[in-house]
């Protein structure tokens, strides 16, 4: 995909496309995923015009508004990445980590957890404090971040309840995340129309989307899987965004240097939104 965790949500369905999908992700491979997309040159945070930066920006800035705040938040298909979450944790009192995969799920609870054979994001953390000048270290950064995740929990975007009945997660909740999962998982605009639906209903009325997703990308690698996404432009983006009820804050766009085109995906850019939930869904 683009320089993300192809962060998953899905499960199986009636539907043959998103059986294709989930069936696909059954070959992903966190540890690959994670050199292609977060080690150099993607992993590269010294660059001003990365895409690293760029989002870790986008969020910061979004969160330093203090406009972004409540006491839940949940990160809709994390992936084996953390990064996401490193402002918003300063925001929330308890965060909820979500993934369809159970390899992506225990990946985030080694990082969690501490242990041994963990994914370095301190490079991340570091970042995310210079950005916020905060004068807060890095390991205090992520020793917040640790404190604030109360759950990691399985999900799948394309069921109407996409955290099963009976979620231990405080919903509905004040805030959703999202990175590089919808688009990833979803075979046609529609699935990803009904997606971005169903992870609304999890969101209180007001509540604040940020998402983050790749634009003009028909495939990503994560180890010997090669995987398929649903190509979307920013206008899709911002239909769809309508149709499900939301007012666009803030729109951004990135285009991926030919230097960060390394052969991992096809993606051509990346976009960043903050919406705002009407209540009219």
């Amino acid at each position: 995909m683009s320089s993300e965790s192809k962060n998953l949500g899905t499960g199986a369905s009636s539907d043959p496309g998103r059986a294709a999908v989930a069936a696909s992700y059954q070959r992903f491979e966190p540890g690959p995923y994670l050199r292609n997309n977060y080690g150099p040159p993607r992993g590269d945070l010294r660059q001003p015009d990365g895409v690293g930066p760029w989002k870790l920006r986008c969020l910061a800035e979004t969160f330093a508004t203090g406009v972004v705040t409540g006491h839940s938040l949940v990160d809709i298909g994390s992936g084996p990445t953390v990064y996401q979450l490193l402002s918003a944790c300063a925001h929330f009192e308890d965060i909820t980590m979500t993934d369809f995969l159970e390899v992506n799920r225990q990946e985030l609870g080694v990082w969690l957890r501490q242990d041994p054979g963990a994914f370095d994001w301190s490079h991340y953390s570091q970042h995310v404090c210079l950005i916020e000048g905060k004068g807060e270290s890095w390991q205090e950064k992520e020793r917040q971040l640790r404190s604030k995740v109360k759950r990691v929990l399985p999900i799948d975007v394309h069921q109407p309840q996409p955290l099963g009945p009976g979620s231990p997660a405080p919903l509905p909740t004040d805030a959703l995340v999202s990175t590089f999962c919808l688009e990833a998982v979803s075979p046609d605009r529609a699935s990803f129309q009904r997606a971005l639906d169903n992870i609304t209903t999890l969101l209180r009325p007001g509540g604040h989307l940020l998402l983050i997703g790749a634009l003009e990308e028909s495939w990503y690698l994560a180890g010997e899987a090669r995987l398929s996404v649903v190509p979307v432009q920013e206008g899709d983006v911002r239909e769809a965004l309508s149709r499900s009820g939301y007012q666009v804050r803030d729109f951004r766009t990135y285009s991926m240097p030919a230097r960060l085109q390394t052969g991992v995906d096809d993606v051509k850019g990346i976009f960043f939104v903050w919406a705002q939930k009407t209540g009219l869904k």
